[in-house]
């Protein structure tokens, strides 16, 4: 859900069927009581209205479902988990997405992926890492991105697969054709005439993963380290030939050996890219996973690199709190980055668990960050 800059987001639990462990019950009769197992549902689904409020929207309203559930009885796979979004705007913008995580029994496969629909204005202030928030330029486009990975078990918690992503982006449009400050033209069109018509970019490549997380949707435990490369080009349809690396890693661990009522998480992520990157595909800082409080492509370029720290606090009830802060730098080559030039962000959140066995929650984060930047999020699960 692109949630940056909401002013007001408010989420309802519609509904949540909760799944206990199996017990006897004893059924009333009028004869001597006979003890039977409860049923047992193997999965667990949560459904949340949503409503929220922005100035490039006007009101929106829309839901959520949220799956969780597991396959067969063995408990050291761990759970899978889905999300269908859908939300509609008082100025007719839309916006719908699938996303989800699929463990196989023994965790011999991981399938996991997103297909994600998105007609919304957007806010493009050029490329590179000190970018002025004056030459805001005001942009629309329609995109259709479908991400798929399918990996299989090579030793514990080691993985290897493909990874496969498509992005079609059609009916871009040119809102202003001046920058904010007025004087410039929109720098969309600093950017070659291709980019601006429809544009298709598809690519396949070699994906490793080492995951021990004890839960993929809140982490208390363990690491995540994720290598990967796609390699966009002609042969799979694409408009443009170029490749890209990311490296993903994580680690999260216990304050207190007792309980987990206190988790410190922390991430690495590296995007570079070799070749001609049309400026959707670009690197970017920002939005509702990395460096909240920076618009998502405040900052792009062809090469990016950035990490953030949080605590997790449980707090009562359903109730958690969060402190996180995050530094990240774009530049076209990587012989550009320099220790003294982050962009900054930080900022509190709070949790709402919407099923506590399985860790699903709302997340509500407020953060500023650089750029004169800020924003208030509304998602589900932590952000990374």
């Amino acid at each position: 859900m692109r949630s940056c800059r909401l002013l007001l987001a408010l989420s309802v639990l519609a509904g949540a069927a909760y799944v206990s462990p199996v017990q006897a019950q004893t059924a009333p009769s009028d004869s001597a009581a006979t003890a039977s197992p409860k049923k047992v549902r193997r999965v667990k689904v949560a459904a949340l209205p949503i409503v929220f409020s922005q100035p490039e929207t006007g009101l929106a309203y829309g839901a959520a479902v949220l799956p969780v559930w597991r396959f067969g009885q063995d408990t050291a796979t761990r759970s899978s988990n889905a999300r269908l979004l859908a939300y509609y705007t008082q100025k007719k913008q839309s916006s719908a997405s699938i996303t989800y995580n699929i463990f196989t029994p023994g965790e011999r496969y991981i399938f996991n992926g997103e297909a994600f629909y998105f007609n919304f204005p957007y806010y493009y202030y050029g490329t590179g890492n000190n970018t002025r928030k004056a030459e805001k330029s005001d942009i629309s486009y329609k995109v259709v991105i479908v991400t798929q990975r399918v990996l299989k078990k090579v030793r514990p918690n080691t993985f290897v697969g493909l990874s496969f992503r498509l992005t079609d982006l059609h009916h871009i449009r040119i809102d202003d054709p001046l920058t904010d400050d007025l004087t410039k033209p929109n720098l969309l069109l600093e950017r070659p005439e291709r980019e601006r018509q429809t544009t298709v970019t598809s690519g396949l490549g070699p994906t490793f993963l080492y995951d021990s997380r004890d839960n993929v949707l809140s982490a208390w435990r363990g690491s995540y380290l994720e290598a990967s490369s796609l390699l966009m080009g002609r042969y799979l349809g694409s408009d443009y030939n170029f490749t890209r690396f990311q490296l993903d890693a994580r680690h999260f661990r216990s304050l207190r050996r007792s309980n987990s009522n206190s988790i410190l998480a922390g991430q690495v992520l590296g995007q570079f890219h070799t070749g001609q990157v049309p400026f959707r595909e670009l690197a970017n800082l920002g939005g509702e996973r990395m460096m909240r409080g920076i618009y998502e492509g405040r900052f792009r370029d062809r090469q990016a690199l950035s990490a953030q720290l949080e605590l997790r606090q449980k707090l009562f009830w359903r109730l958690g709190g969060v402190v996180f802060g995050a530094a990240g730098q774009v530049h076209d080559q990587l012989g550009d980055f320099r220790p003294n030039d982050f962009n900054v962000a930080a900022g509190a959140g709070l949790r709402i668990a919407v099923n506590r066995q399985d860790r699903l929650a709302i997340r509500i984060d407020y953060a500023v960050g650089s750029g004169q930047s800020s924003g208030l999020y509304f998602a589900f699960n932590e952000a990374f």
